[in-house]
């Protein structure tokens, strides 16, 4: 589909059947009101040469100013020769390809499915949000209707503190909505869950119904033992069934639920535990990933040692027997305190009464790395969360009931909040949870799922596409995927090439890709394509969602117009915005808002093209994303600097092949202390023990000093390009104490 300009352009098809040697020249007018703002192409013609010239520039409101060229497209910039792009179906057939326009059968079928459907809608939300916003949150249950005010909101520190409310006074409940809700609807019978275990064959199924049954069950149990509305609930568990009931379970009671990624270590789980004093502590007694066994059990045990230690004593730990990984009496157990899940829950009513809760009332607290050593708790609350991830999971994979969904992420990260527990539910999905490795037993496990369960829309990270590329095709080709219907990349940004393997040999150039950009602090997407709207481009994020207004800034805060490179922010806020950080609201404003005064700050870079493309640039503060999942650099060095035999470190990210970013730790050893392989292991270990193995530096670099300047400040930059071989680029040293400290470094690069 190309979308044409608001007055007149030209398209010239290159090598159109019938008459190959002459180029075909469509005219469409707007003045003439019959006349269609898109076109569609039908023919299976690979790399047609496109090129467009504008009848006129159109000056938009200020808002759209970047979204508006999606109707002078290929380029809002005027002539463009020699544009090369392929219709949805055709593959991309070399790396000069710039475009993927979907085809004419999957634009008419989506949910939107036209550039100008998609501009009407945004012009919309960001004019009249309080409207647009109410008319979707009627689509959800509301036991009382919000206030007169849809959103109350201040962004801009300079006139008063930070706050963000949507839809306050209404009183709803988020699991009534995923659940109940749908079994009134006449999904009771649908599959909710499909469960696919670590080992195949091994697997398992809830329908709505069943899924309802057994959440009322564990909330019953969780209120039975002193749980009551505001309290929170630790979940320490691995991705069984028994992970989103838990989730749900809290929601249905007004508790506030923190899930814990099981593969953090007992120091880390111990510091979520210290700061949001929980009543219960949920976990299973192992987990099986791949061939290995990771004991969660012994974990949780030495982190409730630990909290106790700092005053937080647990009372309660409610323990699934994951059988198939380990058995009950190999579990080490405290009577009184340890409690089987098997034992107790089953033994609940299925029915359980829903505690109604404020829309701004709390729903979860998720903690994620920041830029200085404490995990920073990130606060959602219900109502706009509930209305923003719902609405975003249906218009970003452009869901259908029909679908199969699988989102290969965990539920401890926020991914696997909004987009494998509640947005899809709120939509009345079936999804897939899946317990093991993408690789096991072999790299072809994901497509083997992909066909068990006949999967229509499959959404993972750029990590992952990365691997299973690197290990070749035929894992790929050997299955059918004939299933699939939409792709969708998230965490970080997705190279070009990768996107490409991933259009071509995953969706066999049949699938969109929905290449979202979001963070844990948004709760769900904020730039992102709608796959049947407008043309993608490999590797760019595309355009934002509704209601959300991006903005490029340069240094002192200044909007650049344009083509142009800074630092993303929103101005204004969306729904789905997190209301705070846990117990610590100045760090919350400090971190988010007063970096550029009138905007919340992403902490990424971003670049906009000539035809108003996104396109994420990672991360510029000290925070690292490895593997979609954001580590900081401080909590890295913290862990380092506690070995005996370590002075003083810094960390900075490097790109990697597989995981995007990997950790590069330069490590100064104390006085007297020699460089070895033995003292290597043990840092790397030190960071696995203290935060999880996915903190695990990637490279140790010796160091006999780091650069620093005369007021003791590391220079991180010149760090960055050693750790990156980029010694030509190292720029001015001469303000550093000690300038030679650079040329030992890149001595030692390799030792």
């Amino acid at each position: 589909m190309i979308p044409l300009s608001r007055n007149s352009v030209s398209v010239h098809l290159g090598g159109v059947p019938r008459d190959p040697l002459h180029p075909i020249t469509l005219d469409y007018s707007l003045n003439n009101p019959c006349s269609s703002l898109s076109l569609f192409w039908n023919c299976k013609r690979k790399n047609w040469k496109i090129s467009t010239t504008m009848a006129s520039n159109i000056r938009t409101n200020n808002y759209l100013r970047h979204v508006e060229s999606m109707k002078l497209m290929p380029s809002g910039a005027g002539h463009i020769s020699h544009l090369n792009a392929v219709i949805l179906g055709d593959s991309l057939a070399t790396e000069e390809d710039d475009f993927v326009l979907p085809s004419e059968d999957f634009a008419s079928e989506a949910n939107v499915q036209s550039p100008e459907q998609y501009l009407k809608m945004y012009k919309r939300s960001i004019e009249d949000p309080a409207g647009f916003w109410s008319e979707i949150a009627e689509e959800f249950y509301w036991k009382q209707k919000w206030g007169r005010k849809v959103c109350d909101e201040n962004f801009d520190v300079r006139k008063g503190n930070i706050k963000i409310e949507w839809f306050k006074g209404g009183i709803t409940n988020i699991c009534y909505n995923c659940l109940d809700r749908n079994v009134e609807a006449g999904l009771g019978d649908k599959v909710a869950i499909y469960w696919e275990g670590n080992e195949p064959g091994l697997d398992g199924t809830l329908t709505y119904t069943q899924l309802l049954h057994q959440v009322c069950q564990l909330a019953n149990y969780l209120k039975d033992n002193g749980v009551k509305k505001g309290d929170a609930v630790i979940i320490y568990l691995p991705m069984l069934m028994e992970l989103p009931i838990a989730m749900l379970a809290c929601a249905r009671i007004g508790a506030v639920h923190s899930v814990v990624f099981a593969g953090f270590s007992a120091e880390a789980l111990a510091q979520r535990i210290i700061d949001c004093k929980p009543k219960v502590v949920i976990t299973c007694n192992a987990v099986k990933r791949g061939p290995k066994v990771l004991y969660l059990k012994d974990i949780v045990d030495v982190a409730i040692k630990d909290s106790a230690q700092n005053g937080v004593s647990i009372d309660k730990c409610l323990v699934y027997e994951n059988s198939w990984a380990t058995k009950k009496e190999d579990t080490k157990w405290e009577d009184g305190r340890d409690v089987w899940w098997q034992d107790v829950v089953p033994q609940y009513p299925t029915s359980c009464p829903v505690e109604w809760v404020d829309a701004e009332d709390p729903l979860f607290l998720l903690y994620t790395s920041g830029s200085t050593g404490k995990p920073k708790g990130v606060l959602h609350t219900t109502g706009g969360y509930m209305v923003y991830t719902a609405t975003t999971f249906k218009y970003a994979f452009d869901y259908k009931q029909s679908d199969i969904y699988w989102c290969t992420a965990d539920c401890g990260w926020i991914t696997g909040h909004s987009y494998v527990t509640y947005g899809p539910m709120l939509n009345g999905a079936s999804v897939i949870v899946y317990e093991g490795a993408p690789n096991y037993p072999d790299s072809g496990r994901c497509w083997d799922i992909v066909d068990k369960y006949k999967v229509t829309i499959f959404y993972t990270a750029p990590t992952l596409v990365r691997s299973l590329m690197r290990d070749g095709d035929e894992y790929v080709t050997r299955h059918s995927r004939k299933s699939l219907r939409v792709l969708g990349s998230v965490g970080e940004p997705i190279n070009p090439s990768a996107w490409r393997w991933f259009y071509n040999v995953i969706g066999d150039s049949r699938c969109p890709i929905s290449d979202t950009w979001w963070q844990t602090e948004t709760g769900g997407f904020m730039i992102t394509p709608l796959p049947g709207a407008w043309p993608q481009k490999p590797g760019s994020a595309t355009f934002p969602f509704f209601g959300v207004q991006p903005v490029i800034v340069d240094e002192k805060g200044i909007e650049i117009e344009g083509e142009c490179s800074g630092y993303l922010c929103v101005k204004n806020s969306w729904p789905g915005a997190f209301r705070t950080l846990f117990g610590d609201h100045e760090r919350y404003e400090t971190t988010y808002f007063k970096p550029f005064a009138g905007y919340y700050f992403s902490g990424d870079g971003c670049s906009r093209d000539k035809d108003g493309y996104h396109w994420l640039t990672g991360r510029v503060d000290d925070v690292i994303n490895v593997s979609g999942h954001r580590i900081g650099t401080a909590e890295v060095e913290s862990a380092l600097v506690s070995h005996p035999k370590c002075a003083e470190a810094a960390v900075v990210g490097v790109e990697h092949a597989v995981k995007g970013q990997g950790i590069y730790a330069f490590v100064t050893v104390v006085d007297g202390v020699p460089y070895s392989e033995e003292l290597r292991k043990d840092l790397i270990l030190i960071v696995r023990k203290q935060i999880g193995a996915f903190a695990a530096p990637d490279k140790i670099h010796w160091a006999p000093g780091l650069p620093k300047t005369r007021s003791g400040k590391i220079m991180r930059r010149i760090l960055r390009k050693i750790a990156s071989r980029q010694l030509d680029e190292l720029g001015d040293t001469s303000t550093l104490a000690d300038p030679n400290v650079v040329n030992q470094l890149i001595e030692l690069a390799d030792s």
